[in-house]
């Protein structure tokens, strides 16, 4: 039994799908406007990890993830940069790829794009029109909230705590300084190339409006599954509602969820506070690995705290299950022994409590524990174990990092480190007068085609075989 934590009832609830084993997920996409950084990763790489379990424990998931590709802020970067806003949109949709991809990141099966839908918006808007929860004011289209019953059910704020605390553009044109756009006519000083025409004129659709015609368009009225970062919580997603819920007359969303922020010092990273660190230039420091491992760490709703310390703790765990993934591989690699199933008691039962850790809200922090029990039992079974178990271990190792964790281990061709760490083993071996071990290294060594030449003073050097 899965269970989710959902933002709407603040409670952990038993996942139901509305059709059984199959799940229908939307998940808020970049506004490809700059890079692709820190907060960014650890939403999609939040929601892949949702998306394997889901896929692992029998579930077909259609899964769509947008991109607002036109947005105030494209267009005020397009203008500095002096480049149309599509192109620039582009450039950063592809940095999008290219990151999720280094971060082996399932693709969704639809990027639906704003601009390819206007008229789907248009339509939506006109509904709302017609149904008397939208109104039009020389060109602009707002959505009224003092229509819509219990607005704020999500995020848990009254209409007298918003007048209270929220910052609201005041706009005389409005109803209620609460209302937000829908459709914004175009400005003097905007590019014709961001307007379409419209029944009221030229113009873009407001940012929420977007994700409500992306995701009823692709998945239908009502969605099993949607999220993204708790910065969405409010207004955007609370907006999703009102309009998606005043249009269709049912439910929007069965589960919310929401991954904590990345913080820098304890503050949020974003770009408008000039503080995130973007995937490219951590990628130049850290394996995609480490930081897909790192990113894992911390469950998906607490705030992860950004620092160099904790990625590089991420990298010395990987490596020791990387080092013990290799040593496993070059025991067993000489066997013929497929095996497609777990069958010894102990490792099913290992394999029961991972995967019990994720059916709790996701909870890869606790999936981890059961991870790094699995390697301790891999170190001390190595050279003492059949080869039956062993490869038992192997697939239950590989099963728990590259199928539900999505971290891909070592490619089986043994990496220069792996033989220089074995061959440093083997040289404090020898100093050590440790003749067994020093031994069994040298043979561990010569099977994956490399010859060891010894000096006296207990140094040596490896030779590929010819």
């Amino acid at each position: 039994m899965i269970k989710i934590y959902n933002t709407f009832s603040r409670k952990k609830e038993e996942f139901k799908s509305q059709k059984e084993k199959f799940v229908l997920m939307y998940v808020c996409g970049v506004t490809p406007y700059d890079e692709m950084h820190l907060g960014h990763a650890r939403v999609y790489v939040v929601f892949d990890i949702i998306k394997r379990h889901l896929l692992r424990r029998g579930y077909q998931v259609k899964h769509v993830q947008n991109f607002t590709d036109i947005e105030d802020k494209i267009i005020k970067r397009s203008q500095e940069k002096n480049i149309e806003p599509s192109k620039l949109a582009q450039i950063y949709i592809d940095d999008y790829f290219t990151q999720a991809e280094r971060l082996n990141i399932l693709k969704a099966d639809e990027y639906p794009r704003v601009t390819e839908m206007i008229p789907e918006v248009i339509k939506f808007i006109e509904i709302l029109i017609n149904k008397g929860v939208a109104y039009e004011v020389d060109g602009d289209v707002y959505f009224s909230i003092m229509q819509f019953e219990n607005y704020g059910k999500l995020s848990k704020r009254s209409l007298d705590s918003l007048k209270a605390g929220a910052r609201v553009n005041i706009c005389d044109e409005k109803k209620s300084a609460f209302d937000f756009a829908l459709w914004k006519k175009t400005k003097k000083d905007e590019s014709q190339a961001v307007a379409w025409e419209s029944p009221w004129g030229k113009g873009r659709p407001g940012w929420h409006i977007e994700c409500s015609v992306m995701s009823t368009e692709l998945l239908g009225d009502t969605i099993d599954i949607h999220g993204g970062g708790q910065d969405l919580i409010f207004p955007h997603h609370e907006n999703e509602i009102a309009q998606s819920e005043a249009k269709t007359g049912k439910q929007f969303v069965k589960y919310w969820v929401h991954n904590g922020f990345v913080t820098v010092n304890k503050q949020k990273m974003s770009k408008s506070l000039n503080n995130f660190f973007t995937m490219r230039t951590i990628f130049q420091k850290y394996d995609p690995r480490v930081v897909r491992y790192y990113l894992l760490a911390q469950h998906y709703s607490r705030p992860l705290d950004f620092s160099d310390t904790g990625l590089e703790v991420a990298k010395n765990t990987l490596q020791g299950i990387d080092d013990t993934y290799l040593r496993l591989v070059a025991i067993t690699k000489k066997t013929e022994l497929l095996i497609s199933a777990i069958k010894d008691d102990d490792l099913l039962d290992l394999q029961g409590e991972f995967l019990k850790a994720l059916d709790d809200d996701f909870n890869s922090e606790k999936a981890l524990s059961y991870l790094h029990e699995l390697k301790n039992t891999i170190l001390n079974e190595m050279f003492i174990s059949n080869m039956s178990r062993l490869a038992q271990l192997k697939k239950l190792l590989e099963d728990f990092t590259e199928i539900s964790l999505g971290v891909m281990l070592p490619n089986e061709q043994k990496s220069d480190y792996y033989l220089q760490n074995l061959l440093k083993e083997r040289n404090e071996a020898r100093k050590n007068k440790n003749w067994a071990e020093a031994d069994r290294l040298r043979t561990l060594i010569d099977e994956n085609g490399y010859k060891i030449v010894d000096n006296k003073d207990c140094s040596s050097v490896l030779m590929k075989k010819i």
